[in-house]
């Protein structure tokens, strides 16, 4: 993440230089992407989701979500043209980088049916996204840190910075809640699958297409998120624990053994790094 503006720049001056970044566009983002699903939660939970204003935040923080992880995009691509990298990465490459997969995702979120829990990861990542900039870049901006006088500061002498307890505030719950969010946000994903798949049993219109779509999606972030890893190793622990209950007949017990093979197998055939050498996988970290 870029520096702030340097605190010597009068305070309209430092605004301008913030406001010209990409980064605060990615920021303007992930901040229209939370209004937007408060909005549309409002919405929801007085059972009023399909007027116009619920259609309206629902699509326009789809639309928010793709542009910031467009913009991330962007800027690795612009990232590999200055260093002077002539070989682009190929389609599996691409592919392979998380911030594609939820650029690719908003997308398809954005011009399909409203599915309410599919705003739900991309609500919680904005949350911590918003948290980290207004730390890194907006607190100093509004607030540049202070400088404490030599010799009074720390026992060597030397002067330090004295930074804003907002901003610690903020550093510390980011640092505390983060790994709980992203088990969190793994686990919706997880549901979310069960959510279209309950969809296409029932053959509603274009549910299988996304089935297959979002299959692709969560595989992908299965080979990649420890965090996806965690969960779905949780949900297959609790469902052995049942099934190994006495009172399960065998029949049951043979399905469930069944489903997990067929499961491994499924795995084991659709591993990118079959097809995508580890030299060529780009930061698998989302933004």
């Amino acid at each position: 993440m870029a520096p702030p503006p340097p605190a010597s720049m009068p305070l309209q001056q430092r605004l301008m230089h913030l406001a010209q970044t990409l980064q605060f566009g990615w920021f303007v983002g992930h901040l229209t992407l939370l209004f937007c699903s408060l909005r549309y939660s409002l919405s929801y939970i007085t059972f009023n989701y399909y007027s116009r204003w619920a259609r309206f935040s629902y699509r326009t923080a789809f639309v928010a979500a793709a542009a910031t992880y467009g913009i991330v995009v962007y800027k690795a691509y612009r990232a590999r043209s200055r260093s002077g990298s002539r070989q682009q990465p190929g389609a599996l490459t691409l592919l392979g980088d998380e911030n594609v997969q939820y650029l690719l995702m908003a997308l398809v979120w954005l011009f399909g049916r409203q599915i309410p829990l599919a705003l739900l990861p991309f609500t919680v990542y904005s949350v911590f996204h918003v948290a980290t900039y207004t730390r890194a870049n907006l607190i100093p901006t509004f607030q540049p840190p202070q400088q404490s006088p030599a010799g009074s500061a720390s026992p060597g002498g030397r002067a330090t910075t004295k930074s804003s307890p907002l901003a610690d505030t903020i550093g510390r719950f980011v640092k505390e809640y983060y790994d709980a969010s992203m088990t969190l946000v793994a686990s919706l994903e997880i549901f979310l699958w069960f959510r279209v798949l309950g969809s296409a049993i029932f053959f509603t219109k274009g549910s299988w297409i996304l089935l297959a779509i979002y299959t692709v999606f969560v595989r992908a972030r299965y080979s990649q998120s420890s965090f996806v890893q965690g969960a779905i190793g949780q949900g297959v622990a609790r469902v052995d624990a049942l099934v190994a209950n006495q009172s399960t007949p065998p029949a049951g017990r043979q399905a469930w053994e069944t489903v997990k093979r067929l499961g491994r197998q499924a795995t084991d055939a659709t591993d990118i790094n079959r097809y995508v050498g580890a030299k060529g996988q780009v930061p698998k970290k989302a933004q």
